[in-house]
């Protein structure tokens, strides 16, 4: 099978665009956290500011009233989600064009595969976005997804090219893409469930963490984000287990075999059963249960580049 060379170039260029702009996003999500003002608080206890609508007073008869005009800080976290949609965009080309170069999913390498993962946690942050006031933490955010997405460029590049043997199969398009919405996914709770400890031990003593802390959401709720996002992951994590047991039956005659790979993915499922429950716990609830979701996240990244690139297993053909 021949590959498009012009629509492989193409990728390689939105990819590198998506990057650039990404990190033009975080500077400005950046500049808005440096400047903006700390959010304020109602009497609900609910936060307010950061970017939060305020309900206004009710205009008196005959009174024109001008809408509040942003400050500075608020404009460049409006920039910075917009930057961020641009750098989907450009990201998500660059898995397109991919896949048209090589008639396949672009899902055939460590290269591809951790570009993925980092698109669905962008695509997850913009839909968070707009469900919760937590725009301040685009930056802590972006910047993992930033970091996976440069060690793809400079260390997991791989040209494009067809599947290897071992890959033609239409297991890769059910288990390989599940894994991946669900590792990107995970992303998230794993960042915010640090952000919930920086939040609590500022809580506990103001003067720590004041610069970063003081800005952040309210504990309680970077907690409910992290346990939403993995109560939903969960289920994708357990699903791309179970298929992949099932391709390794019809492709090595077993369904499991304790492949270095296998047994680091049912460790962290078991990480991440151990925190819902965890969560669900009242005695274990808040600092331990965030603690358990860090773990987690740690045994995704370490099976994502270790497993896949220093143990030799039955998944080294995917190469880097």
């Amino acid at each position: 099978m021949a590959v498009n060379e012009t629509l492989s170039t193409y990728s390689d260029w939105s990819y590198a665009s998506g990057l650039a702009v990404y990190v033009l996003a975080m500077g400005a999500y950046a500049a808005e956290y440096a400047f903006g003002r700390k959010p304020a608080r109602t009497e609900a206890g609910q936060l307010v500011g950061a970017g939060a609508p305020v309900a206004p007073e009710p205009p008196r008869p005959g009174v024109i009233v001008e809408p509040p005009r942003a400050t500075v800080p608020e404009r460049a976290g409006r920039i910075a989600v917009l930057l961020t949609g641009l750098g989907a965009v450009f990201h998500f080309a660059s898995l397109l064009l991919r896949g048209l170069a090589t008639e396949r999913m672009p899902l055939g390498n460590m290269y591809e595969y951790v570009s993925a993962v980092a698109l669905v946690g962008v695509v997850a942050w913009l839909v968070l976005l707009r469900r919760h006031n937590i725009r301040r933490l685009g930056l802590f955010v972006l910047l993992p997804l930033v970091i996976l997405l440069f060690l793809a460029w400079a260390v997991l590049y791989a040209k494009a090219a067809p599947l290897v043997p071992a890959l033609r199969s239409y297991w890769i398009v059910i288990h390989v893409s599940v894994i991946v919405i669900g590792s990107g996914l995970l992303i998230l709770p794993g960042v915010t469930s640090m952000l919930y400890l920086v939040r609590k031990a500022h809580d506990a003593n103001p003067a720590r963490f004041v610069r970063v802390a003081s800005k952040l959401p309210e504990a309680d709720a970077l907690d409910r984000i992290s346990y939403r996002v993995t109560v939903f992951a969960f289920p994708l994590l357990t699903f791309g287990i179970i298929a992949g047991a099932i391709w390794a039956e019809s492709a090595w005659g077993r369904y499991w075999g304790w492949d270095p790979k296998e047994t680091v993915a049912f460790v962290s499922w078991v990480v991440y059963a151990a925190y819902l429950h965890a969560r669900a716990t009242a005695g274990w609830r808040g600092k331990p249960a965030a603690w358990i979701n860090i773990f987690g996240w740690v045994t995704v990244v370490f099976n994502l580049f270790f497993i896949n690139m220093v143990v030799a297993g039955l998944h080294s053909y995917a190469g880097v």
